[in-house]
């Protein structure tokens, strides 16, 4: 089992405090959903918990298995099993989707390189599950891509790489319906006692598709709440209003 495991977080850019003290447990195994408005700091979670050079940790910590992950940089925690599929992909001129994911493969199994034919096996039945066209292998990355081909090519990536813990900051965003349960059967296809997720959804639609073992509400830079799916039920109903209400926090609404 691994374990990511955030320690009283607290993280600033521009010399703005975001994060205010987030503690958070994701287990292999497990799938998370954090919940809340615009503004409250889950993205900037995402991308702290990844290493973004943009954000500065200013307090608490961030832990894989047990180490700490702080000094560490992206391409070590990715390769030490940590992947964000990204709400805005970027698009990478020049660079295929076939080299692209083959050298991540490769560099988080130094010593047991992927063989080519190897490779293309599992690519073509990855992106057959995910309904994408065979040409897209060889298209540079997310270049041209629709909204919802850019959340297929994600998820395809985080099949193939396997990580231990997957953040997934809004990848249900701008998908019409056909698409939201394809990038829901890719998610749901790597559930196990060796995969652990956190999803990030501003939506009980993706949830409908990924039930989630527990949620969380984040509001003013922390988590707030913490339940199963009869909270966002009541999120539904009430809003975050009567969250912030009852949890005494000055929040006035967007």
């Amino acid at each position: 089992m691994s374990v990511l495991e955030i320690k009283q977080l607290h993280a600033s850019i521009e010399d703005k405090e975001i994060l205010k003290g987030v503690d958070l447990v994701v287990k292999t195994g497990e799938v998370h959903a954090i919940m809340g408005p615009n503004g409250t700091g889950k993205s900037t979670l995402s991308s702290v918990i990844m290493g973004h050079p943009h954000y500065k940790v200013t307090s608490g910590d961030i832990l894989l298995d047990g180490e700490s992950i702080l000094d560490w940089s992206v391409d070590e925690r990715a390769r030490a099993g940590l992947f964000l599929a990204m709400q805005y992909p970027s698009e990478i001129s020049g660079v295929t989707n076939a080299e692209l994911i083959r050298t991540a493969m490769n560099a988080r199994r130094p010593n047991n390189p992927i063989s080519v034919m190897q490779f293309i096996k599992e690519m073509d039945q990855q992106m057959a599950s995910l309904h994408m066209d065979e040409d897209m292998a060889e298209r540079y990355v997310n270049e041209g891509f629709s909204g919802g081909e850019k959340k297929r090519n994600e998820i395809l990536q985080m099949k193939l790489l396997s990580p231990k813990v997957a953040i997934l900051d809004e990848i249900d965003s701008g998908l019409d319906i056909d698409a939201l349960k394809i990038v829901a059967d890719g998610v749901n296809d790597m559930r196990g006692d060796t995969f652990g997720a956190l999803m990030i959804t501003h939506y009980k639609r993706l949830l409908d598709y990924i039930h989630p073992d527990v949620v969380h509400i984040m509001m003013d830079g922390r988590i707030v709440q913490t339940g199963d799916m009869t909270l966002v039920n009541q999120l539904e109903e009430h809003g975050y209003q009567a969250i912030a209400e009852s949890m005494q926090i000055d929040w006035k609404g967007e």
